[in-house]
């Protein structure tokens, strides 16, 4: 008999959000696939796949496995990003295309060649964005507009894949993904006390690919210890 429990496509999952979000959701019982350019930890309980989301050819088959291999999509978890972090004039044009390929475009087609499997699911799309879709640091054009497009697309595709799929956005803020050292000020400042943790996001996007937030789509929500919300002004 074919598996009843759900499956989630998380990509970006090798390390991270991606992977605390994989884990999180193979901990509730769903079926991951997880797929990345680097292999996951071997703990992970997920199926690995390699593939670059930025390549449509390798989305394509991606989402073809899930069909072959799972049967079924009940959440696409669009987590896959990069940076290029320099000055605008010495950014290239390639450069700043390969950042909006993965981190934006990638979205666009992995939800149009999911489309199908989780209109038939009743199953749910969460993007993974920034806070720097509303604020900046400098040096970082590419990234911020990148993520700025993305908040958009997911409420694009809430319209227009409503009422079958379910579509909405966290944009984390300073989430701790490498175990950097971190100093009591790092913390401080902000409202909630604490720089984030991977596990901060999951725990959201386990919620919005749940059964509990069926009322919730379109929506955009900032995980980031209330950072911007706080006024900062030069000491």
């Amino acid at each position: 008999m074919p598996d009843p429990a759900p499956v989630a496509l998380v990509t970006g999952a090798a390390h991270g959000i991606g992977l605390a979000i994989a884990r999180r959701l193979a901990r509730d019982g769903w079926r991951v696939v997880a797929a990345d350019r680097a292999a996951p930890p071997r703990d992970l309980t997920a199926r690995p796949v390699a593939a670059d989301v930025a390549e449509e050819a390798q989305v394509r088959a991606l989402v073809a496995g899930v069909a072959a291999r799972e049967g079924r999509l009940d959440a696409l978890v669009s987590n896959a990003g990069i940076m290029a972090r320099k000055p605008l004039r010495d950014l290239a044009l390639a450069e700043w295309s390969s950042v909006l390929a993965t981190n934006l475009t990638a979205t666009f087609l992995l939800a149009r060649e999911a489309e199908a499997m989780l209109r038939a699911a009743r199953g749910a799309i969460v993007t993974i964005a920034s806070t720097r879709a509303r604020q900046s640091e400098r040096h970082t054009e590419s990234y911020a507009a990148s993520k700025g497009g993305l908040v958009a697309l997911t409420h694009a595709l809430a319209v227009s894949l409503g009422p079958d799929v379910r579509a909405n956005c966290v944009s984390p803020g300073w989430i701790d993904v490498a175990g950097e050292p971190l100093r009591p000020e790092d913390h401080a400042q902000h409202p909630a006390g604490r720089v984030g943790r991977p596990e901060d996001i999951a725990a959201l996007v386990a919620w919005l690919v749940g059964p509990e937030s069926g009322f919730v789509t379109g929506a955009e929500f900032v995980s980031d210890g209330g950072m911007t919300r706080k006024m900062i002004y030069a000491e």
